[in-house]
């Protein structure tokens, strides 16, 4: 992946994603989306609360179709503009572009106030969809930025504060949206005024936004959307695992819009709130989102860890579950009630529960997911693949509504019924999509074991290639040291394992689905010692990484046994540099033969009440001509050490 560029001489590496803030390579543009996001929620909240709760003001207009139909407006736009936005994304400098839409939004919001003070509903539609308009220029812009201006330890942190700032202004864009047009007489008054102050605020901050090159200066823009949109979606295809995790993010749209357009209906004829209380539930909506995003950083590491996407998809569809069942019953009075009277009833609360941890979740899904796209994209047609990517969402989303007005109204559905069937569509959804990509729920059970058992601390790896070729080389502890490489690495690693370890139950599951290759010596089958060096071979030539254990078994003494020369004859067959690795801190776990056969005791943190603390140490390459079997023993046995964990080698 690209450095940091035009990033200032002060913008060097920090040690928190809120240090980004600090940095002007994040903080202009973090600001700028911001406020954008809350602008949007501003005018939308305000118009769909004026209609809901004001109807007399719009004559005709019916206040329990609104939601949804706004909704549909403001998507349209992505589904007709997005394939353009991003090729004007790719060939354009970036800063320059970003200024451009925030001068475009003080004339939208303009027509947006000559909508509420002349009480023009139409003029109100167009401006939502101009709105729309703006959103999908603005799209492509925002994650194909992020990658040229943040490292890539830095990546998953900063889709992070991205995510969190954005549910964060849609919090903040739905309090004031809200308040202000619950302001009986005065309301679109003063929402009026408020989304051209914040607009004309986002057009200042944008200014300092720093140059960002564009990726592709000499495209040539085909400006008919539809041949466009179908090839950015053939382009988004080429890579598969790419592909899918769009799709896994569109359906986090379709998800979240039926959520969030169905809480005003929700909060009045299920809950019996005014519109207080709608505020509150989706301001517990957008806290869980904020807290699931910034918690990613933590639970992947500083590292794309697509493993969460699995665990949020599971506690997604547990707490829909579990909303359908705390309200389906629930019957309101007959006056509606605010905040403090709402809070009185501990079903209410129940409730309040439900929609904090689902949105959490959803933040552990979707950060993941993106920082995934960013990082495995071409930077030359990154942009259109996130065009690709607002296309789907937007497709999504409007089956969303489509399929909320269906249920909601011919075949009489409930709103809580309606959750339910989405909690079942999610976790077919999601079992679906990892069935074709078994990364995700691969890395997830890696993930789950090792914060299960284990505290593991990567040490230098940062110096593990980010694409090319590479053997890595590692001593054998135990029967998981496969799975603590894969949950530290930043790319998918082929492993080369005794033919034995690939057959133990549960983890064969794993080594099976990261596509491990099973190898014997020549003594024991030679059929599957050639059959492995075949796969060897080819997965070197398509570039991917290969991790070798050369003491060809588990060690029975914690000490490294001596190393087998088939490594150095696969490095001189193949030609690529070698890194060296050590595991320290898994002699005497579970997975270990310490007590002479693994899995024979307890494991630690079961016997010491605590995680036992691991790390993996990552040595400097080896040229492929200097590379002996001797040479690399000594290597992996210098990163050993005899240090405890944790006490040397800073990462």
């Amino acid at each position: 992946m690209q450095g940091v560029e035009n990033a200032g001489e002060s913008d060097g590496p920090v040690s928190s994603q809120f240090e980004l803030l600090k940095q002007r390579r994040f903080a202009p543009f973090f600001w700028t989306q911001f406020l954008g996001a809350g602008n949007d929620n501003v005018f939308k909240i305000a118009f769909t609360g004026l209609v809901t709760y004001q109807a007399s003001l719009f004559p005709g207009v019916d206040p329990d179709r609104t939601a949804f139909l706004i909704a549909a407006i403001f998507i349209a736009p992505f589904v007709l503009f997005s394939a353009t936005s991003g090729q004007i994304a790719d060939k354009m400098e970036k800063s320059r572009l970003i200024r451009f839409v925030k001068s475009l939004e003080i004339a939208i919001m303009l027509m947006g106030a000559a909508g509420f003070l002349t009480r023009q509903v139409l003029l109100l539609y167009a401006t939502t969809f101009m709105m729309g308009v703006h959103s999908t220029l603005f799209g492509p812009v925002k994650y194909a930025y992020l990658p040229q201006h943040l490292r890539d330890e830095e990546l998953v942190g900063g889709n992070a504060m991205i995510e969190m700032g954005t549910f964060v202004a849609i919090l903040l864009g739905t309090i004031i949206g809200g308040e202000l047009a619950a302001l009986h007489g005065a309301g679109p008054v003063w929402v009026a005024l408020a989304c051209i102050v914040i607009a004309l605020t986002g057009r200042v901050v944008s200014s300092w936004v720093p140059a960002s090159p564009a990726g592709a200066p000499d495209l040539q823009i085909n400006w008919n959307p539809f041949s466009e949109t179908w090839r950015n979606l053939r382009l988004a295809r080429e890579n598969r695992t790419v592909f899918l995790s769009l799709l896994g993010i569109s359906w986090l749209w379709f998800f979240g819009a039926t959520f969030l357009t169905s809480f005003f209906a929700f909060t009045k004829d299920v809950l019996g709130g005014d519109p207080q209380v709608v505020t509150l539930m989706l301001a517990v909506f957008s806290i869980g989102i904020g807290a699931g995003s910034l918690l990613c950083e933590k639970l992947s590491g500083e590292k794309v860890e697509i493993g969460l996407v699995p665990f949020g998809s599971i506690g997604m569809s547990l707490f829909a579950l579990d909303l359908f069942w705390t309200s389906h019953n629930m019957h309101p009075g007959s006056e509606l009630v605010g905040i403090a009277g709402f809070l009185g009833d501990l079903r209410d609360w129940h409730v309040l529960a439900d929609l904090l941890l689902l949105s959490m979740f959803s933040g552990f899904y979707s950060v993941p997911l993106y920082a995934l796209i960013q990082s495995r994209c071409e930077p030359t047609h990154r942009a259109r693949i996130i065009a690709a990517n607002n296309i789907l969402n937007a497709l999504f989303m409007i089956v969303s509504q489509l399929l909320a007005l269906l249920l909601l109204g011919p075949l009489h559905f409930t709103l809580p019924e309606l959750f339910l069937v989405t909690a079942i569509l999610n976790a077919g959804v999601a079992v679906y999509i990892y069935g074709l990509v078994p990364e995700f729920l691969m890395r997830f059970l890696a993930w789950l074991l090792i914060h299960t058992f284990y505290d593991v601390r990567g040490v230098h790896v940062e110096r593990l290639p980010h694409e090319g070729a590479a053997v890595l080389v590692c001593n054998h502890v135990s029967f998981v040291d496969a799975v603590v490489v894969m949950a530290e690495s930043p790319r998918p690693i082929r492993f080369v394992m005794d033919h034995q370890i690939f057959r133990v139950p549960v983890l064969s599951f794993i080594f099976r689905t990261a596509k491990a290759i099973p190898i014997a010596s020549a003594k024991d089958n030679p059929a599957i010692l050639q059959n492995a060096n075949q796969l060897i071979d080819a997965a070197l030539a398509e570039g991917e990484l290969v991790c070798i254990f050369p003491e060809g078994k588990i060690t029975s003494t914690g000490e490294l046994n001596p190393f087998r020369s088939g490594v150095q004859q696969i490095v001189a067959r193949n030609h690529v540099p070698v890194y060296p690795m050590a595991l320290r801190g898994l002699w005497g776990s579970f997975f270990s033969r310490f007590s002479g056969k693994a899995f024979s005791s307890l494991p630690r943190p079961l016997r010491r009440g605590m995680l036992s603390h691991l790390e993996l140490v990552v040595g400097l390459p080896i040229a492929p001509e200097s590379v002996t079997a001797d040479g690399l023993r000594a290597e992996v046995s210098a990163l050993h050490g005899d240090a405890p964990p944790f006490a040397a080698h800073p990462a």
